[in-house]
């Protein structure tokens, strides 16, 4: 390294990634290795609209909500009974539990998906064993920080909250413009959130590849992926603006092909069988990236990997002409 900057670019590693997706999918083609790829993908997060927190609502609906709204006797005349309130607990306790096995799932499914793009295969036990502790530590740490996240949101809305309640009962007015200025409060936190969110997102994606890459534990990959990202915002502001438009592309086609397979395109698994070019596709685009920051960032550095996809070359400069004879060179 002679200490300048390499140059990051965007739209070769996308055709480079474009060229290994067709060297892991059709070249050759091999059934069976596109269903076991598809099925670490689907391990990765592709989990579908299989479940959803918000059937858990339907609780409040029914005969209690008749009794609120007509009666309004809430809540001296709310009786629930004992059976109720322990069925509801048990859901929530259940609905709990399922989210963290599908989050820790997710974790190891993670490392599953990037080795069969990496090293060109389609294999399912042996990384989960193999990169079994990087898992549990991204498993570790996307709980840690959910559970901080849930702390200060609920802090938060307790410090919004309570001081409204309190001017509420003293003085109307004082309350109605404590209100209003909680609404601008909470529109830019709201701003400030998502930048947050999509900030701590972009972190995860690349914490995978730099994890696997070191076989390093997800807080120093989270050190190191971060203080990259603030060394190179430009680049990586690039990537985030090109992804999204890329996502809504792929978002495009999954409808469509859900409407021409008669919305079975869209169940879970099925959908990433038939969008696995694509999903392939980003996921080579993405370590192709980061690969431009230096090996330690390259997935295919390590040995016993199959060669790297090569980022296209820059066409030469044009040679001087060469001076007639007689003249000064």
């Amino acid at each position: 390294m002679n200490g300048a900057a390499p140059k990051i670019e965007i739209f070769a590693p996308f055709g480079a990634a474009f060229e290994w997706m067709k060297t892991v999918l059709f070249r050759p083609f091999d059934f069976v290795k596109w269903l076991t790829i598809a099925f670490a993908a689907f391990l990765a997060g592709a989990w579908g609209g299989g479940f959803n927190f918000s059937r858990l609502g339907r609780f409040s609906g029914g005969d209690w909500k008749y009794r609120v709204d007509r009666q309004g006797d809430w809540p001296s005349d709310w009786h629930m009974p004992e059976w109720a309130i322990a069925l509801i607990i048990l859901a929530v306790l259940v609905a709990i539990v399922l989210a963290l096995v599908f989050m820790w799932i997710g974790a190891r499914g993670r490392f599953i998906f990037t080795d069969c793009v990496v090293r060109n295969r389609g294999a399912i036990a042996e990384p989960w064993k193999e990169y079994r502790r990087e898992g549990n530590s991204l498993f570790f740490f996307l709980l840690i920080a959910g559970a901080i996240v849930g702390v200060l949101a609920i802090v938060l809305v307790l410090a919004i909250v309570v001081p409204l309640g309190l001017f509420s009962q003293r003085d109307e007015t004082a309350a109605a413009a404590l209100g209003i200025s909680i609404i601008v409060l909470l529109i830019g936190l709201g701003a400030i959130w998502l930048l947050l969110v999509l900030f701590f997102g972009v972190i995860t994606q690349f914490m995978v590849p730099v994890m696997y890459r070191r076989r390093c534990s997800a807080r120093e990959a989270f050190t190191d992926v971060t203080r990259l990202i603030f060394r190179n915002p430009g680049p990586f502001v690039l990537f985030v603006l090109f992804g999204m438009v890329l996502a809504i592309a792929v978002g495009l086609v999954g409808m469509l092909l859900a409407c021409l397979t008669c919305c079975i395109g869209a169940l879970p698994y099925i959908s990433t069988v038939l969008l696995l070019p694509a999903i392939v596709w980003l996921t080579a685009f993405k370590f192709l990236f980061l690969r431009q920051f230096g090996d330690q960032y390259d997935v295919w550095a390590a040995p016993l990997l199959p060669q790297a996809p090569a980022l296209p070359a820059e066409p030469p400069p044009p040679e001087a002409p060469i001076p007639p004879p007689g003249a000064p060179a």
